[in-house]
């Protein structure tokens, strides 16, 4: 009667099981996004800050100009797998 229970059990955890059709990463990129998002404006506006004072004006224009760059890439949805598929079309991978 054990070793019944045992060897169903066995078998039942031994049975392959089908993996989920879709893996949903929303929910993990809205909230990374809702974490880092405050975080990466305080220290944007922390080094701004000290350019400006420190007047370095033409590194103060390249640090907003890259910060508006990684905003982007991470803030517009679909950003990144739009560059990925436009990288792989121009170096010809399918």
């Amino acid at each position: 009667m054990i070793i019944e229970t045992v060897l169903s059990a066995a078998v039942d955890l031994a049975s392959p099981t089908t993996p989920p059709a879709e893996v949903d990463t929303e929910g993990l990129a809205n909230f990374l996004r809702g974490f880092f998002g405050p975080l990466f404006l305080v220290i944007v506006s922390v080094v701004a800050i000290f350019f400006l004072f420190t007047r370095e004006i033409t590194r103060f224009v390249q640090f907003i100009i890259l910060a508006i760059g990684i905003g982007v890439i991470f803030y517009v949805p679909n950003i990144i797998e739009a560059i990925a598929r436009a990288l792989a079309g121009a170096l010809g991978i399918k």
